[in-house]
């Protein structure tokens, strides 16, 4: 079921905008794996539910994840993600008025 998610804060600036929302689907990952580039939500413990970029994939299916902000909360900080975290991929970007 796509879930549509709120944007808050500047990981993403200036692409994504905080008041921005976007619609967040797992089904692209039954037709494609993630890869690097796509934009992803997930939960991540003691930092709740995350957008960001793919940043790579290891060889283990760990994923690397990063913001578009040097001071971004990301991989930087938490470390790579499991594929099992993900809510989904950005299917649809509604800019704020």
């Amino acid at each position: 079921m796509p879930r549509l998610l709120k944007i808050t804060g500047e990981s993403l600036t200036p692409e994504y905008q905080e008041g921005d929302f976007v619609l967040v689907s797992k089904i692209p990952f039954l037709l494609h794996s993630p890869a690097p580039g796509d934009i992803i939500a997930f939960d991540q413990p003691g930092y709740g539910l995350l957008i960001k970029r793919i940043q790579d994939i290891t060889p283990e299916k760990y994923i690397n994840v990063i913001g578009t902000r040097a001071e971004s909360i990301d991989s930087r900080v938490f470390g790579p993600i499991r594929q099992g975290d993900l809510i989904g991929k950005v299917i649809w970007h509604i800019r704020k008025p």
